[in-house]
């Protein structure tokens, strides 16, 4: 998408919802945050009128913002024996929502994130609703307006436990029978809580507490890497000179 499509996308969100929605365009996307409880009516607006036509879902996801800006090695100071190491992991989990840093404007720790498409228009947009309650996250369904997220929205509610209110048929789609938590949330231990095997004397599937143990071996990194300036430097000097 051009940068004229996106910002006139963006100028007609604004103009067609006021405060409603938050309009962010980076890298070429245009990106609309609202409250949950406007989002039926928005989501509506989105596929039926003339300006939007989003007539397609093309991805819905579910994210945990539980870590988001923290890292556990550090890549800016070094020594003789090199960068820190990365720290042991947990066996409840890595991170604390209460220990998150303060200084980053994540207002909760749930959200969905679907992605528009007018093929009409030829636009895209991406759409991100927070959920009010972090121990019980739940937004409302939008399967009967897009019924293709139908199966999103349950994988949604698998990995993360984000509940879609009005969706037809709310339950897990890729996890085992009887499976316990949500093994996308941040503090799910990467090790998990159980482990499977077939114990050849009682000829069933046993189920047991895990044995491996906890420890972080790539740990989460937050740099800015060289090349990666360097490269937006070169793009910068580029459109200057063109």
């Amino acid at each position: 998408m051009s940068d004229t499509q996106t910002n006139s996308l963006a100028e007609r969100l604004s103009a067609r919802f006021g405060d409603l929605l938050k309009i962010t365009v980076s890298h070429g996307q245009t990106t609309a945050e609202l409250p949950a409880a406007s989002l039926l009516s928005v989501a509506t607006a989105l596929r039926d009128e003339p300006g939007f036509r989003f007539s397609e879902a093309v991805d819905l996801c579910g994210v945990d913002y539980l870590s988001y800006g923290q890292t556990e090695w550090d890549t800016v100071d070094v020594s003789g024996n090199g960068f820190s190491r990365g720290v042991e992991g947990e066996a409840v989990g890595r991170f604390n929502w209460a220990e998150r840093p303060r200084e980053v404007s994540i207002p909760r720790r749930f959200a969905s994130v679907f992605h528009l498409l007018s093929i009409e228009l030829n636009q895209r947009l991406r759409v991100r609703v927070f959920c009010e309650d972090d121990t019980l996250p739940v937004v409302p369904s939008l399967v009967h307006i897009w019924p293709g997220l139908n199966w999103f929205e349950r994988e949604s509610f698998d990995l993360f436990g984000i509940i879609y209110d009005g969706h037809p048929d709310l339950r897990r789609i890729l996890t085992d029978y009887g499976f316990v938590g949500h093994p996308f949330r941040k503090d799910f231990p990467l090790i998990g809580n159980v482990e499977v095997r077939y114990d050849t004397e009682q000829k069933r599937v046993i189920y047991e507490p895990v044995s491996i143990e906890p420890r972080v071996l790539v740990p989460r990194v937050i740099r800015d890497d060289a090349d990666l300036i360097q490269a937006k430097a070169e793009a910068a000097d580029h459109w200057r000179e063109n």
